[in-house]
């Protein structure tokens, strides 16, 4: 999947604001206000989501006034839909950092070298970011936690994640 395939989780609706048909949006961005820089803002399928007209800034993202709703009742049905843009429209991270999306089909390494699988998906099931990993000899799938311990090494340029399953880790410790 190319940069311009992946999508990025930017946002999700909130509901309706007011009763003129304005949306409040939870912005994952460091700006919640470069929503309007991104759009038009896409489905997780990659279909149209919603083109904002317009925003203010909100305590938890941005109060938009949005091309597709008119009503209060067609903002609060949107309630829940999260909101993507494509990998390639981000900025560029800085030196050390990347986006989560740039981890999906990343060659997941053990502490020794050997290749084990490959990262499928980054999950977050409330808690933290969980690295799904696909091993390479096949098999059910099995969830990391993405943390410096259990991820030490990320070379996104390479290829590669280093990936410790909890055994590693807890002899890392005592080593």
């Amino acid at each position: 999947m190319s940069g311009a395939d992946k999508l990025v989780l930017v946002g999700q609706v909130g509901g309706a604001f007011g009763v003129r048909g304005e949306v409040r949006i939870t912005a994952f961005t460091a700006d919640p206000m470069s929503l309007l820089d991104y759009q038009p803002l896409l489905k997780a399928d990659g279909k149209l989501a919603l083109t904002l007209m317009s925003a203010r800034p909100d305590k938890a993202g941005v109060v938009a006034k949005v091309k597709e709703i008119v009503t209060k009742e067609e903002a609060d049905a949107l309630r829940g839909q999260k909101l993507f843009v494509p990998r390639d429209r981000l900025p560029e991270p800085d030196e050390d950092e990347f986006y989560l999306t740039d981890l999906v089909g990343l060659e997941a390494r053990d502490g020794d070298e050997a290749v084990i699988g490959k990262v499928k998906s980054v999950q977050n099931f409330g808690a933290s970011d969980m690295l799904e990993i696909a091993p390479r000899d096949g098999g059910p799938t099995w969830y990391l936690p993405f943390t410096r311990d259990a991820v030490p090494d990320v070379r996104i340029a390479e290829g590669w994640l280093r990936a410790l399953k909890p055994t590693e880790v807890d002899e890392r410790d005592e080593g």
